[in-house]
């Protein structure tokens, strides 16, 4: 059990997993979780806080709450966060505030990549990737499952090529097929795989990284960060030294987590709205519907607790957005990203 009675609650839901950070008054790390979200965000939270308050007991306090992710106004309507911020902001803070000369920000995640430029500490590009699984965790995983190898010694055996070969890494399944071509013809395991990070690789710069203005220290972070193939294929093609940040794999929730420390603190009251360490047995429901009210037939989602609406989201013009989630505005999507960075 953790012998520090408050911190502040970062958490990063994502598509493939849901991480969790405990921040210390100290500003470090006491805790971290990487749990898989199986598509079930809503169970995985409730199931991530009591893994919490097993670690840090029941008279520890949660001073703040701040969620990212691709669910993060689900997990802000149900945590009760202070704030609520995109991935791009989230990663910027967690990376500034580890080395403040961070200038280049990799991300590879399980389903999407983004690259972000920061100049003086302050977003100034970024990109994403949400189209195409190529070059992303969960294509790295079947094709590590497809070889029948862990996943864990995919790198490690990537750096064994002595002749890399060359795939194409722009699709998945030309990429799937050139493999198993270069498989048939003979060619080794090792050479296969780093060919197979180049492409990757080659892939992200010139979708994702294009026409970006790349300077060092460069910054590695998401689950691809521990793949050591990935690693050097990105030193190969950059000639810049790659950083891998202690927590690579959370820093989306360790980004979230100073920023709810930042709101709570311009508070006059330093009070946080998290609704407690018993939300794990807290009876949760969600439910959807299309709304007819006109032509744009706008699915909305709705979480109950108890039979009270908690939130709504997904509406267009707010007819069903009367509760909402602090620091998010009704519609607010990835589309929205520039102009939330700018207000952030």
């Amino acid at each position: 059990m953790l012998v520090d009675d408050k911190y502040f609650l970062g958490v990063d839901v994502g598509s493939v997993s849901t991480n969790m950070v405990l921040l210390g008054q100290d500003n470090t790390v006491k805790e971290a979780l990487y749990l898989r979200t199986q598509g079930r965000p809503m169970h995985i939270i409730q199931e991530g806080i009591k893994l919490l308050r097993s670690k840090i007991g029941k008279s520890a306090q949660i001073m703040g709450v701040g969620a990212t992710g691709s669910a993060r106004q689900l997990a802000a309507t149900l945590l009760g966060a202070d704030v609520v911020k995109n991935e791009i902001t989230a990663h910027a803070v967690a990376a500034s505030r580890v080395n403040p000369e961070v200038q280049t920000i990799l991300e590879i995640g399980g389903q999407d990549s983004k690259i972000i430029i920061l100049r003086d500490g302050v977003v100034s590009d970024f990109a994403m990737n949400t189209v195409c699984a190529a070059g992303t965790g969960s294509f790295l995983d079947q094709q590590a499952s497809r070889l029948g190898i862990k996943i864990e010694e995919f790198g490690p055996l990537a750096l064994e090529a002595k002749n890399p070969v060359r795939i194409a890494g722009r699709c998945s399944v030309f990429a799937e097929s050139d493999m198993i071509h270069k498989q048939q013809l003979g060619h080794s395991l090792p050479d296969i795989l780093a060919g197979l990070c180049q492409a990757m690789v080659r892939n992200y710069l010139n979708n994702v990284g294009k026409n970006k203005d790349i300077r060092g220290p460069i910054f590695f972070q998401g689950g691809v960060a521990a793949n050591p193939g990935i690693c050097k294929a990105f030193e190969d093609e950059l000639s810049q030294p790659i950083i891998v940040p202690k927590n690579y794999d959370v820093m989306g929730a360790l980004g979230a987590a100073y920023l709810a420390q930042e709101k709570v603190a311009s508070r006059p009251d330093c009070r946080t709205q998290f609704r407690g360490l018993n939300l794990g047995e807290t009876q949760f429901q969600a439910k959807s519907f299309d709304c007819t009210g006109c032509a744009n037939r706008c699915e909305v989602v709705e979480i109950t607790q108890d039979g009270e609406s908690l939130a709504r989201w997904g509406d267009r013009c707010g007819k069903w957005s009367a509760v909402g989630v602090a620091g998010i505005a009704p519609g607010t999507s990835e589309v929205n990203l520039k102009e939330e960075q700018q207000g952030a």
